[in-house]
C-alpha cells in the first residue's frame, strides 16, 4: 500500500461524543437524525455505533488552529442537537448506560457487525484521535516504533472512563479494557520501516484478519490515505482545554521523537523492552493513571509513570517552541499538576451518590468549555 506524505507537521483532530436524552441523560441513538442537518459535512460524522457523533478538525498547522475549527464545528452540532432535544458530553464510557449499542446503518460498520456478533454491541466506548502528518511511510513507522513505550503517557493524562454500566470500575481508564476483548486493539508491534508493515497488511488482508487498514485499531497505527501517523490511546475529552492540551503534546512528542537521536531518547523512554512489558505499562497506566509505576527493564525495576510523563513533557518544551505549540503544551502540563478527568468524575459521584450527576457535570463542561 503507497503511503501519501502530509503536509510536514500538520495536525488533524477526531473527537467522539456521546448523545444523551435529555430527561435521562442516559445514551440515545441519534445520530441519524443529526446526520440530516450536515449531509455534505466532512467536519461532523457518524460513528460506529447510533449514540457517537464524531467532530474532525481541519487539517491545520497546529493545535492552536485545529481546535479553534474544531470548536466551531461544536458549536454547530450542539445548537442542532438542542432542536432534535439531545445533550451531549465527553468521557471515555458512559457511566450507567447498561443497554447494548445500535449500529450505525452504513456498509462497513453493518460488516463489521456481522463479523463481531455479539461483541460488536458491548464495545460503547468514545477516544480522542490526533494525526501528525509524515513525510513517508519510513518516518511514519520510525515515529509509531519510538512512540510505543511512551503510550501510557497518553493513556495516563487523557483517562476519563472510571465508570461502566453504572459500577465504579477501579480503572481510570476502563475504555481500555473493554476494546481489549476485541482482536486488533491495543499496543502495536513496531516495524522497521514502511515495508515491513506493508508485508504484515498484506498478509493480514490475504488471510482475512482485516478487509481495510481501518480494521487495526491499535493505540497508534499509520494511515497510509492521510498520509499521517494516528495516535489512538487517549479517551474522548470532556471539555476543550484538555482535548488541547492533549493535542499538542501528542504534535510535540512525534516531531520531537522524528527528529531526536537515539542517545537522547534513551536517556528518557526506554527503547528496547519486551512486549509483555510494553503492554503491562498500558495496563497500569489504565488501571491506576498517573499514580501508576512503569516497568524500565526486564528485571522489573519500575519508576513512578507520573515522574516519566514529566519528564516527557520536559522533553518536549523546546520541540513545541518551535512549532507554535508552547500554549498548548502548558495546558498538558495543567493535566499533570491538575485533578484528572477520573477523578473529577469520581468526585462528583462521592459528592451526589449519583452516576446521573456525573452525566451532568461532564455535559455542562463541554457546553461551558470547563472542567467538570
Amino acid at each position: 500500500m503507497e503511503f501519501r506524505p502530509s503536509p510536514g507537521s500538520s495536525v488533524g483532530v477526531e473527537w467522539e461524543l456521546q448523545l444523551l436524552d435529555p430527561l435521562t441523560l442516559d445514551l440515545v441513538d441519534g445520530i441519524v437524525p443529526l446526520m440530516e442537518y450536515f449531509p455534505s459535512t466532512e467536519f461532523v460524522k457518524p460513528e460506529y455505533i447510533q449514540s457517537c457523533v464524531e467532530l474532525t478538525s481541519c487539517i491545520a498547522a497546529n493545535s492552536d488552529e485545529a481546535i479553534a475549527h474544531l470548536k466551531g464545528s461544536l458549536d454547530k452540532m450542539l445548537r442542532r442537537c438542542a432542536e432534535l432535544e439531545m445533550e451531549v458530553c465527553g468521557a471515555g464510557t458512559h457511566p450507567f448506560c447498561r443497554r447494548l449499542a445500535l449500529i450505525t446503518p452504513l456498509p462497513r460498520y453493518q460488516r463489521i457487525e456481522k463479523d463481531k456478533g455479539h461483541l460488536a454491541y458491548t464495545q460503547i466506548t468514545f477516544s480522542s484521535h490526533v494525526h501528525i502528518g509524515m513525510g513517508s511511510g519510513d518516518e511514519a513507522m520510525r515515529t509509531m516504533s519510538l512512540l510505543i513505550p511512551a503510550i501510557p503517557a497518553f493513556v495516563a493524562l487523557s483517562a476519563n472512563s472510571p465508570f461502566w454500566r453504572g459500577h465504579e470500575t477501579g480503572h481510570v481508564a476502563y475504555r481500555h479494557r473493554i476494546l481489549a476483548a476485541a482482536p486488533n486493539y491495543g499496543v502495536p508491534p513496531g516495524f522497521e520501516n514502511w515495508r515491513s508493515f506493508d508485508r504484515f497488511l498484506s498478509a493480514a488482508l490475504h488471510s482475512g484478519m482485516v478487509q481495510h487498514f481501518k480494521d487495526i485499531h491499535w493505540d497508534i497505527r499509520p494511515n497510509p490515505d492521510f498520509g499521517t501517523l494516528e495516535i489512538r490511546a487517549m479517551d474522548a475529552a470532556s471539555d476543550i482545554p484538555t482535548l488541547h492540551g492533549m493535542v499538542a503534546f501528542a504534535r510535540s512528542m512525534a516531531l520531537g521523537l522524528a527528529t531526536a537521536r537515539v542517545d537522547e531518547l534513551s536517556r528518557i523512554l526506554p527503547l528496547d523492552l519486551p512486549y509483555w512489558i510494553l503492554k503491562e505499562n498500558c495496563y497500569r497506566a489504565a488501571h491506576l493513571g498517573l499514580e501508576a509505576d512503569y516497568i524500565v527493564d526486564e528485571k522489573g525495576n519500575h519508576r513512578p509513570l507520573r515522574d516519566l510523563v514529566a519528564e516527557l513533557i520536559e522533553f518536549c518544551r523546546p520541540v513545541a517552541a518551535g512549532i507554535d505549540e508552547a500554549a498548548g503544551l502548558k495546558l498538558a502540563e495543567n493535566l499533570l499538576t491538575g485533578i484528572p478527568g477520573y477523578k473529577r468524575q469520581l468526585r462528583v459521584y462521592k459528592e451526589g451518590n449519583s452516576a446521573r450527576a456525573v452525566v451532568k457535570a461532564l455535559q455542562c463542561a463541554l457546553v461551558d468549555g470547563t472542567q467538570v
